[in-house]
C-alpha cells in the first residue's frame, strides 16, 4: 500500500521528515554533508579535482613504485606515495557514494539513472590511471618491502599491504586489468543496474492492490493467513512473469564471474569472495559443515513445533513467518523505535548509543517506503572524510526495528573504523556483519528483559529463533544454492525451470518436512539482490550471527574487560585479521567447535521453547 506522505522540511537544508499517521515523523537523509545537488558546483570541482589529481599522481609514480621502495629512503616515500593514493581513493568515493545514494532513493527516475551512470562511466575511466599503483606495489620483491616496512609511515599501511599482497597470484597483467576494469561498466555494473530497475519497477497484485515489492514482502509477517496466501501468490506470479530476465542476469553474471576467476586462477566458485572476505576457505567450509549438520536440531525442529502451534500438520511456506497467537503484532511508531534501540546501545555503552544518535540527530537515516525505492535496507559507509548512511524501508513491523538495530550496528562500526584512514577501515563482509548482528541481539535482550507476560517472553523468543535462523540457516542455504548454480553454470546456461528445482531442493533440506513449499515457491530465488551484486556474500550473515553468538556469551559471563575489547574490535576496521581480532576473546574461527558454540545458542533457545510446551502441556 502507498501511503499518503506530507514532507515537512527540518531545520538542516535537504533533510525532510514524512509524515505517516500510522509512523509518526519517519526521516528522509540529506546527502548535503556529500554534496547538495547533482549540479552543485562542489561535485563539479571534485570532479574536475579527480581527473587533473589522477594524471598528475600517475605522471609522478607510474613505473617508478619498486624504484622508489628499493632507493635511500623507500619507506617514506613509498609512504608518501599511499598517502597520495588514499585521497584520490576518499574523493573517488565521496563522488561514488552520492551519485548511488542519490540513484537508489527512485531508481526509476530517468534523471537519476542517468546521473548514476554517467557518474560511474566518469570514473571508471579516469580511475584506469591508478590501476598501475597496487600492481607495482606487488611487484616489490618481498625482501626489498620488508626493509622498506622498517619506516613507521609505512608500517602504518603494514595491513593494508599485508592484504594487497594476498592478491598478488591472481593479478593480471596492466593492460588485462585495464581491459577488465573498464567493461566492468558496461558488464556486470549494467547487469547489476537492469536486475535494481527491474526489480523497483515490478507491480505486485495483492487482493485487487497494486503493491512495490517490499509492501508486499511484508505482508508474508501478516498475522492474517489469507492475506499472507495472496501475497505469496502474487510474488510468484509477478516474478513468474519476469522469470526470463532474471534467469538472463543470473546466467549472464555467473559466466562473468566463471571468467574473470577462470582468468586470474581462482580454483574454487567462491575463492575470490574468501579472498575478499579475508578469510580462508577451510573457515567457511568449516562454518556450512557445522550449519547443515545441525538442520535437524534447529530449523527442522522448531518449524514442526511452529506448525503445532499454529494448529497444523505443515506449514506453507508462506506461514513460514507467520507470526504466533501470542506475538506482538502493534504498529511501532518511528520515536518508538528510536527509544528501543538507543536505550538497547545505551545499556550496553553510552558511547555506542552517542554514535548511534548521530544518525537520527544529523538526519543520516532515510527510512520511508517510496515508489521506486531500492527495497531492503542496508549502511553505506561513503568514505572516512564524511559519515556513513542508513537506508530502511521502515513500516512499524516489530522486525523492522531489529532491522533498525541491525543498520545502526553496522553503522557505529562504520564510524568507528573511519579513524583507520580509507585504506585500513575497510572491514571483511564477516566481520563487518558482527557489529549489525550484535546490535540486534541488544535490542533484543533489552525487549526480553522488559517482558514479564510468560506468552509474550515465549513469542518474543520465537520470533528471535526465527530472526536467527533467517540469518543462519536460510543464508547458508542462499549459499548452497549458490554453489550449485554457479557449478552448473560451468556447463551450460540454466534454464527458470532448473534454477527452480535447485531453489526447492536446498530450500526442503534446509527448512525440513515440516515446511510445504507450494507451488510458485520455485520463482522465490530471483528476488535475491545477493546473488546478483555480492555472489557468495551471505555466509558472511551466518559467519556474523554465530560469532555474535559466542561474543554474547562471553558478555553475559562478564567477560573481563568486554565492552572496550569489543570496541577496539569494531576500531580496528580492516587492519587486523580475524584471528587477531578474535584472540582477546579467546575464540578462534578455524575451530569447528567454535561454530557449534554459536549454533548452541539458537538450540537452547528451542529447548526453552520446547520446555514451555511440555510444561503447558501438563496437568495441573
Amino acid at each position: 500500500m502507498v501511503r499518503r506522505l506530507t514532507l515537512h522540511p527540518s531545520a538542516e537544508a535537504g533533510a525532510r521528515t514524512v509524515e505517516d499517521k500510522g509512523l509518526g515523523a519517519v526521516p528522509e537523509w540529506s546527502l548535503d554533508d556529500l554534496y547538495s545537488a547533482p549540479d552543485a558546483p562542489e561535485l563539479k570541482r571534485d570532479l574536475e579535482r579527480i581527473a587533473t589529481d589522477t594524471a598528475s599522481f600517475a605522471e609522478r609514480y607510474r613505473g617508478t613504485v619498486a624504484e622508489i621502495a628499493a632507493g635511500e629512503g623507500g619507506g617514506a616515500r613509498l609512504a608518501d606515495a599511499i598517502r597520495a593514493y588514499e585521497a584520490l581513493e576518499d574523493l573517488f568515493g565521496r563522488v561514488a557514494s552520492y551519485a548511488q545514494l542519490h540513484y537508489v532513493g527512485d531508481t526509476t527516475d530517468p534523471a537519476r539513472a542517468k546521473f548514476f551512470g554517467d557518474i560511474q562511466d566518469r570514473l571508471t575511466t579516469v580511475s584506469t590511471d591508478l590501476l598501475f599503483f597496487e600492481l607495482e606495489i606487488n611487484r616489490i620483491d618481498d625482501q626489498v618491502l620488508d626493509a622498506a616496512l622498517s619506516d613507521p609511515g609505512l608500517a602504518y599501511y603494514g595491513p593494508w599491504l599485508r592484504d594487497l599482497r594476498k592478491e598478488r597470484p591472481y593479478q593480471l597483467d596492466d593492460r588485462l586489468e585495464q581491459l577488465f576494469h573498464e567493461k566492468s561498466v558496461t558488464g556486470r555494473g549494467a547487469w547489476n543496474r537492469l536486475f535494481d530497475e527491474t526489480m523497483a519497477s515490478l507491480e505486485f497484485t495483492v487482493d485487487g492492490e497494486t503493491l512495490s515489492l517490499e509492501p508486499t514482502l511484508s505482508l508474508l509477517l501478516d498475522p492474517r493467513e489469507e492475506k499472507r496466501k495472496a501475497a505469496s501468490d502474487a510474488l510468484a506470479q509477478t516474478l513468474g512473469a519476469n522469470l526470463r530476465t532474471f534467469t538472463l542476469v543470473t546466467n549472464t553474471l555467473a559466466k562473468d564471474k566463471e571468467i574473470s576467476d577462470r582468468w586470474r586462477g581462482f580454483e574454487d566458485i567462491a575463492d575470490s569472495r574468501h579472498l575478499a572476505n579475508r578469510v580462508e576457505r577451510e573457515v567457511v567450509e568449516a562454518l556450512v559443515e557445522a550449519v547443515t549438520q545441525a538442520y535437524p536440531t534447529l530449523s527442522h525442529r522448531y518449524y514442526a513445533m511452529k506448525a503445532k502451534w499454529l494448529g497444523k500438520d505443515r506449514l506453507a511456506h508462506w506461514d513460514r513467518n507467520a507470526p504466533l497467537p501470542d506475538e506482538e503484532t502493534r504498529t511501532v511508531a518511528w520515536p518508538d523505535a528510536r527509544r528501543i534501540v538507543l536505550d538497547a546501545y545505551g545499556g550496553f555503552s553510552p558511547d555506542m548509543a552517542e554514535i548511534a544518535g548521530r544518525f537520527f540527530d544529523r538526519h543520516w537515516i532515510d527510512a520511508p517506503v517510496r515508489p521506486g525505492k531500492a527495497p531492503g535496507a542496508f549502511a553505506h559507509p561513503t568514505v572516512p572524510s564524511a559519515h556513513p548512511y542508513v537506508l530502511l524501508n521502515y513500516q512499524g513491523r516489530p522486525r523492522d526495528v531489529m532491522t533498525l538495530a541491525h543498520e545502526l550496528g553496522h553503522g557505529v562500526h562504520q564510524v568507528l573504523a573511519a579513524d583507520q584512514g580509507l585504506l585500513r577501515s575497510q572491514t571483511p563482509l564477516t566481520l563487518a556483519e558482527t557489529a549489525s548482528v550484535f546490535g540486534e541481539m541488544l535490542t533484543f535482550r533489552a525487549l526480553l528483559k522488559e517482558t514479564a507476560d510468560p506468552a509474550k517472553r515465549k513469542a518474543l523468543i520465537a520470533s528471535k529463533v526465527e530472526d536467527m535462523l533467517n540469518t543462519v540457516v536460510r543464508q547458508i542455504a542462499f549459499y548452497v544454492f549458490e554453489r550449485r548454480v554457479h557449478t552448473e553454470r560451468r556447463e551450460g546456461e540454466l534454464t527458470a525451470e532448473r534454477l527452480g528445482e535447485i531453489w526447492m531442493e536446498v530450500q526442503a533440506e534446509s527448512l525440513g518436512p515440516a515446511i510445504e513449499l507450494k507451488p510458485g515457491y520455485e520463482t522465490f530465488w530471483a528476488y535475491i539482490p545477493h546473488f546478483i551484486h555480492s555472489p557468495f556474500y551471505v555466509y558472511a550473515y551466518a559467519f556474523g550471527d554465530c560469532l555474535v553468538n559466542s561474543l554474547y556469551a562471553l558478555y553475559e559471563e562478564a567477560h573481563e574487560g568486554f565492552v572496550e575489547k569489543y570496541f577496539d574490535m569494531l576500531r580496528a576496521g580492516g587492519s587486523k585479521h580475524h584471528t587477531e581480532l578474535l584472540a582477546p576473546f579467546g575464540l578462534d574461527a578455524s575451530d569447528k567447535a567454535f561454530w557449534n558454540k554459536g549454533l548452541s545458542m539458537i538450540s537452547r533457545m528451542i529447548d526453552e521453547l520446547e520446555a514451555e510446551d511440555r510444561k503447558a502441556g501438563e496437568p495441573e
